[in-house]
């Protein structure tokens, strides 16, 4: 059985002697997973699909004297996964931990208006480019002796009521990583490795503004719908995520796997509320 404490020194340690890569980790919920994990001891790679969001992102990291490298990695390029995972190796010696948190969302608007070329990228970035990155880190992980993994999705898969006419497809694909994550549990578990994965409401990242402007062009801020649809009444930060992220790859969530966990501000209870 595990035992447990907490303070701060504990969470200064939680993952040392830890090696974790984050993939679309230079901004948003990814980035602030990142800089979580590698305050809390572990050497974390990190990655997007532009070196110099890339190395932006790893001078900010170090400059907090934190043990972080980079590389340019488009999670869905076969390519660019066997460079990540070989970087890692090479500059860390294995991996134990592993947050896949890339997702794209080419559409806005309702379901029957989705082109197949939009939904065939929705299916290829959000589902099978993470179903890889995960195939192709477990050997590493089972070398170590076993490690843990957060997928990455949306509230809007559990409530597609709230967002049906903003991003359907969108909520669908991720709704496929939430059967991913449980269809994985169970052979994940046979190698000491636990899976689940992180839900998340609206959050105040690039993301979001990037879906507003899409359905309101010109807009430069995100509107008050998004802030008044949980009973929070506000958005999330991408640091209220990564310490999701965090809690879920430790040990302290040693009896957690294919597990979805929201971090909505209450969005279900709201949404009921509606009703």
């Amino acid at each position: 059985m595990a035992s447990f404490v907490c303070g701060e020194d504990y969470l200064r340690k939680r993952f040392v002697g830890k090696v974790a890569i984050c993939t679309a980790s230079t901004a948003g919920i990814g980035h602030a997973a990142a800089e979580r994990i590698a305050r809390e001891g572990a050497k974390v790679v990190i990655c997007s699909r532009r070196q110099e969001k890339v190395d932006a992102a790893v001078k900010k990291l170090r400059d907090q004297n934190l043990d972080v490298s980079g590389i340019v990695c488009h999670q869905a390029k076969k390519e660019d996964r066997q460079r990540l995972i070989d970087f890692t190796l090479t500059t860390y010696g294995g991996i134990d931990l592993l947050f896949a948190s890339a997702g794209v969302n080419p559409f806005t608007g309702t379901m029957l208006t989705v082109t197949e070329k939009q939904w065939d990228k929705l299916f290829d970035v959000n589902v099978k480019s993470t179903f890889l990155i995960i195939r192709e880190c477990v050997p590493y992980m089972i070398k170590r002796g076993g490690g843990a993994i957060v997928t990455n999705s949306t509230a809007a898969a559990l409530f597609p009521e709230l967002t049906r006419d903003l991003n359907g497809p969108y909520a669908v694909s991720k709704s496929a990583v939430h059967g991913l994550t449980k269809v994985l549990a169970a052979p994940l578990a046979h190698h000491n490795i636990r899976i689940n994965c992180l839900a998340p409401g609206p959050i105040e990242t690039d993301f979001l503004t990037g879906l507003v402007q899409q359905f309101l062009p010109g807009e430069t801020e995100i509107p008050d719908v998004f802030h008044g649809n949980n009973v929070l009444f506000r958005c999330g930060d991408p640091a209220e995520c990564g310490s999701v992220v965090a809690f879920l790859l430790s040990n302290d969530a040693s009896f957690m796997t294919g597990e979805i966990l929201l971090a909505c501000g209450g969005l279900e209870y709201f949404s009921k509320s509606k009703l």
